[in-house]
């Protein structure tokens, strides 16, 4: 049943979407983070979605048309923003001119981006509910 590809379009777009909200849950816990293991302050991070075409899929597909398909994570990558100067002489972390760095993680933008990804996630959801009901209904008709 075509209709039931839904499920999986469905399906990797919440596996997605979780991601997403790991690596945004990440970048909020560092926001304060100064030094990483490579003396550095934390780089926030970024998720990178591009659309999953299975080959195999294609190939499996004996009619040859293009099949809808999910998304799936392409990459996570590092957001290249310059680090924030702070003046703070006293810390451990300051440079020879008094100077920390601070993470380029900006806590609206994580917050905003974090309720984008659990909206997109909940829109999923439902669509999975509704593809299941149809497929029950589907399923009650023929009996």
């Amino acid at each position: 049943m075509s209709f039931l590809n839904s499920l999986d379009i469905s399906a990797s777009a919440l596996s997605a979407q979780r991601t997403r909200m790991d690596i945004i849950s990440q970048n909020i816990a560092n926001q304060a983070t100064t030094k990483t293991s490579d003396g550095t302050p934390y780089r926030r991070q970024l998720v990178v979605f591009e659309e999953d075409k299975s080959f195999k899929k294609f190939l499996s597909d004996g009619s040859k048309k293009l099949k809808l398909s999910g998304v799936k994570v392409a990459a996570v990558v590092k957001d290249e923003t310059p680090f924030t100067p702070v003046y703070d002489p006293t810390n451990p972390d300051a440079d020879e001119n008094g100077y920390i760095y601070m993470p380029n993680v900006d806590n609206a933008k994580e917050q905003i981006d974090l309720l984008a990804a659990s909206n997109s996630y909940s829109a999923n959801l439902t669509a999975m509910g509704v593809t299941k009901a149809m497929a029950q209904k589907a399923l009650e008709l023929m009996k």
